[in-house]
């Protein structure tokens, strides 16, 4: 069946649908592309995964207690890291070691190639929170726009072969530091924002003392093969693991528990063939993020986020997964697989652009995924904020299979196109929603699809008149 241009709200469950007259009779072409391209996404997955492979472990072992570092969350660690990156750079590459203990850390840890450091079970890292500690600036990014602003706490920059693992955690220290910055911020944001679109070079695009603008706490700039397992993170000053212009990204059994604003879990951008797998969400904003620049910037540069994996994993926060609404170099070939929920989300999936984006957002799927309570389970919208003109998003073929929801709050499916670049080509199979105060909500769309899904209570053999 073939719904188009519907733009009310359907309540009470009930369902009117406008059909196309040859909807019965026939198929699009792209109709029939994409249910092929459906068909593939097995084969789409494995030709992805063949171009992850995590980063090879040094061999040479460096303990960090052998540089002066006491875990006893008082001595600074940060000289003890500084000559553990400068020792790992002239072997050519180890693995730094941090034992069981609380290490106190003033100021960001700068990876070097061929790196990794190794957090055993009972050790936990506790960033220091004088912004001072964090100067100079370095190049890196805010809310799609590319910067120079304060360091990230773990930054990884023009570097590869670079990893974190173990049972230990880091703890951003965020509420009792960077975070308190949020309400101060706006004067700077606006600044980065009309350095974006009047495109202003970057190496003037100068923040730091004084801005307000949060630093990440991980980021990895233009770096390549890349390993995140087995950590926990905590608390942090902003967006907690950042991959921007990076690629060969692995990331597995991490744990989050981070409750201040804006603490998105993984934040993709201009990043390609990453895995995410295994992974326990707790955050206060978005658990998984895939961005791509944004306004003008992004579509200048052109570097799209893709061939992106998430699986295996137990959602729990504001969103589970977000495409946007910095995408303006464009979103495709990304893939949600057998995953759950570990407690209340706000949406499960959330596409959202608007007019001043441009780019794309295709080829998406999502399959085997369950959830327990949200706000509304689907929404994709050109109209985040009601903001924007002159560069619509082009959203289609988006697929959804096997998907089920106990209870969406206030909707189950919207759909919202912009009247000159509707939403085209979205697939829903097997979908169950079991309640919901509005069933289905689209505008601006053509070519949605619907097979074996329900919203609400099935309704099954007819009544009858005795």
């Amino acid at each position: 069946m073939k719904i188009i241009n519907y733009s009310k709200s359907m309540k009470n469950l009930v369902f009117f649908l406008t059909f196309t007259v040859l909807a019965f009779s026939c198929k699009t072409n792209q109709t029939q592309n994409s249910e092929k391209s459906h068909a593939n996404r097995t084969e789409k997955i494995e030709k992805i995964l063949t171009k992850i492979n995590p980063p090879k472990i040094s061999d040479q072992v460096i303990l960090l207690t052998d540089l002066g570092a006491k875990g006893d969350s008082l001595t600074d660690s940060k000289p003890a890291f500084d000559k553990a990156m400068q020792l790992s750079k002239e072997k050519n590459g180890a693995k730094i070691v941090v034992p069981k203990g609380t290490y106190l850390v003033n100021g960001p840890i700068h990876f070097v190639s061929n790196t990794t450091i190794e957090l055993q079970k009972g050790s936990k890292l506790v960033f220091g929170t004088n912004e001072m500690d964090y100067l100079p600036v370095v190049p890196t990014s805010w809310e799609g726009t590319l910067i120079y602003n304060y360091s990230p706490l773990i930054y990884a920059y023009q570097v590869e072969n670079v990893a974190i693992i173990g049972e230990g955690s880091i703890d951003g220290m965020g509420k009792q530091g960077f975070s308190q910055w949020y309400d101060r911020q706006k004067p700077a944001q606006n600044l980065s924002r009309e350095m974006n679109h009047n495109d202003v070079p970057v190496k003037e695009r100068i923040f730091g003392e004084g801005s307000f603008l949060r630093p990440q706490f991980f980021q990895f700039y233009e770096t390549k093969n890349i390993l995140i397992e087995g950590i926990t993170i905590l608390n942090s000053p902003f967006w907690c693991v950042h991959f921007l212009k990076s690629e060969n990204i692995t990331a597995r059994k991490v744990k989050f528990d981070s409750q201040n604003k804006n603490n998105d879990g993984f934040d993709v951008e201009y990043s390609k063939n990453v895995l995410i797998e295994d992974i326990d969400f707790n955050n206060a904003d978005d658990n998984v993020t895939i961005k791509a620049g944004r306004d003008h910037e992004g579509r200048k540069i052109a570097v799209p986020s893709e061939n992106i994996i998430v699986r295996n994993s137990r959602f729990k926060g504001l969103h589970a997964i977000v495409i946007g609404s910095e995408m303006s170099a464009g979103v495709q070939n990304v893939f949600v697989e057998n995953s759950t929920f570990a407690g209340y989300c706000k949406r499960a999936l959330y596409l959202k652009s608007n007019a001043d984006r441009g780019g794309y957002i295709r080829d998406i799927y999502v399959n085997n995924v369950d959830f327990g309570e949200v706000e509304d389970a689907i929404f994709i919208t050109s109209f985040y904020k009601g903001e924007g003109k002159g560069h619509e998003t082009d959203i289609h073929n988006v697929f959804v299979d096997n998907l089920k929801v106990k209870k969406a709050e206030k909707a189950g499916i919207v759909i919202q196109g912009y009247p000159t670049k509707k939403v085209n080509n979205v697939i829903f199979t097997n979908v169950k929603i079991d309640s919901t105060q509005t069933g289905l909500s689209l505008s601006n769309t053509e070519n949605i699809i619907f097979n074996d899904v329900v919203i609400g209570e099935e309704v099954k053999i007819p009544s009858s008149v005795q």
